[in-house]
């Protein structure tokens, strides 16, 4: 299955090269036309995909150029970001969003085919690596990383969330070649062999975690921020258009920027937008989008980030998906810069806020935080009728979970949220006294 996928991305990849999507030789007053491939189900990526285009401030943006040409602005929705560097390597895509694994292939595919793309932007990222989590059927027995051995692991490869798998098997001394049997498969479909019990396990990437762990569907086994490695996703954009077109891509970049402080200052309507493009439920998103969510939004591509980066090339390498890649000549922040201005050295100083435990009560616009999960226990125990959701920071990694899905302890007077049950676990072993409860029980303890 393997090589056949690789095979049909590998012809995909190589179709004959096609007219740009923009008109470089186009005269003045001709119409332009700008192709941006997003995914609208990788939450991560609205900032550049399915919030901005929600909200029109790209088409704002290039309605302000007043340079004698009109823009039409095509959105191409994909599944993952390896068909927008297939359309990208064509010529057919101008600026594309995906996670930082496939950014490296999109690079790869770029230099080989004399189609160079370059990282322009970041959407959203983790710095722990909070974005990418491997879950378990509900009712399973398997409760660490050990127990995957011999096992059906189903993960997308030459995505962040293979990534994170082949890293955590490799740190518990599983061969991730040989050590378990690694189904590829697209993440709708990943998820639908663990509901039928063809697959043990799930390693996947935002918003599919968190989306079967609400369902019901699925328990998390391991929280990617477990590796303490950062996660991200970008936007990249064609060499060619980008010397052709530089005030476009910063009409776009600018927009994206606009996108970002919309969905900063307004989380709660950001994913209520986001939910109805996608037909994912608004909790979903808001988990990973939210104002204390996994993921954070800011535009630069910082140091940390490519750094990250670079160490994911190996993975790539074993998997055989590409050999060495120039990461320093892929990031490109030029064009960011140059839209952002004195904001761009702001944000790329920045850092992300704590998590917080925070409840959305039903029918309100805004989230509630509290100082602590047990303030936040206490206020749904008194208000079970009214919570639209519940959501609570890892105990160690500080990986936001849904209170009512997490692995709750009890040390003492204090209870204690954890995403999965090894990292709770290993805070009893560390704390004599301390013991792992029921979801209810922590709710009757702190009521």
């Amino acid at each position: 299955m393997k090589r056949t996928a690789l095979h049909l991305a590998t012809v995909a990849l190589l179709l004959p090269l096609a007219a740009c999507g923009t008109s470089a030789q186009a005269g003045t007053g001709s119409t332009i036309t700008v192709t941006v491939g997003y995914q609208s189900k990788t939450i991560n990526t609205v900032t550049a995909g399915t919030l901005l285009r929600s909200l029109g401030y790209f088409e704002q943006q290039l309605g302000a150029l007043h340079d004698g040409h009109t823009y039409k602005v095509v959105w191409q929705d994909y599944a993952t970001g390896a068909p927008i560097t297939a359309q990208m390597t064509a010529g057919k895509i101008d600026i594309g969003s995906m996670g930082d694994f496939p950014l490296l292939i999109n690079a790869a595919r770029g230099k080989q085919l004399g189609r160079p793309t370059h990282l322009v932007s970041v959407t959203g990222y983790n710095l722990r690596g909070g974005l990418n989590t491997i879950v378990t059927a509900p009712d399973s027995k398997l409760s660490t990383l050990e127990d995957l051995k011999g096992r059906k692991v189903s993960t997308s490869v030459g995505s962040a969330a293979d990534g994170t798998l082949v890293r955590a098997l490799q740190r518990v001394g599983i061969d991730p070649d040989k050590g378990i049997e690694k189904l590829n498969q697209q993440p709708a479909v990943g998820a639908s062999a663990l509901d039928a019990g063809s697959a043990d396990a799930l390693s996947q990437f935002v918003a599919w975690p968190g989306l079967l762990a609400y369902q019901g569907k699925a328990k998390a086994l391991y929280d990617g921020a477990q590796l303490d490695l950062p996660t991200f996703h970008g936007v990249t954009a064609r060499e060619d258009f980008a010397k052709q077109r530089p005030a476009v891509l910063e009409a776009f970049l600018k927009a994206q920027a606009q996108a970002t402080d919309y969905l900063n200052a307004h989380p709660v309507a950001a994913a209520e937008k986001v939910a109805k493009a996608t037909g994912l439920p608004a909790e979903v998103v808001y988990l990973y989008n939210g104002a204390h969510g996994i993921s954070t939004f800011d535009p630069a591509v910082k140091p940390q980030l490519v750094s990250a980066l670079k160490q994911d090339v190996s993975i790539l390498k074993s998997e055989k998906l590409t050999g060495d890649i120039d990461v320093d000549s892929f990031v490109d922040d030029q064009y960011a810069k140059k839209a952002l201005g004195s904001a761009y050295t702001k944000e790329l100083a920045a850092t992300p806020p704590p998590a917080t435990s925070e409840v959305w009560p039903k029918g309100a616009e805004t989230t509630r935080p509290f100082k602590s999960p047990d303030e936040l226990l206490k206020y749904v125990a008194q208000h079970r009728s009214a919570i639209r959701a519940a959501y609570v920071p890892d105990t160690t990694t500080g990986t936001l979970w849904f209170a009512d899905r997490a692995v709750w302890v009890v040390d003492g007077s204090r209870l204690l949220p954890f995403v999965a049950p090894a990292t709770a676990q290993a805070y009893v072993a560390a704390h004599p006294g301390a013991r792992t409860i029921s979801y209810a029980d922590a709710l009757g303890r702190a009521s």
